[in-house]
């Protein structure tokens, strides 16, 4: 998609401090950071949301939670703790319409979040 911001980073079109890539997925820097880690990943192939996953996505999405925890470990907050977000439509917060995973840790978080 020639409009997306997520396609556009993917096609190195943006520039962004990439932490993780590989042909299926890629892990940049949040450039408005919640926690002392927060980073962004997401799969290359584009779909707006969950919503709009398609048939067969399910190997994929786990795929890119068992990244997250990779980099998790890589990044010092493994064993210390962290969160992994999907926001999903406009009332969730969901800004990007490509879906993406927040990964943050480094601090306390709190409950509720939101």
């Amino acid at each position: 998609m020639d409009t997306c911001l997520f396609c556009r980073i993917v096609k190195k079109e943006i520039p962004v401090k990439i932490v993780y890539e590989d042909e299926k997925f890629l892990a940049f820097e949040d450039i408005r950071p919640q926690a002392p880690v927060h980073l962004l990943l997401i799969p290359k192939t584009h779909f707006a949301s969950l919503n709009d996953a398609p048939e067969g996505a399910e190997g994929l999405l786990g795929e890119i939670l068992f990244r997250a925890r990779e980099i998790a470990r890589e990044k010092g907050i493994g064993t210390t703790g962290y969160r992994i977000v999907l926001n999903t439509a406009g009332d969730s917060g969901q800004e990007v319409f490509h879906i993406h995973f927040h990964l943050l840790g480094g601090r306390r978080m709190k409950w509720p979040p939101g």
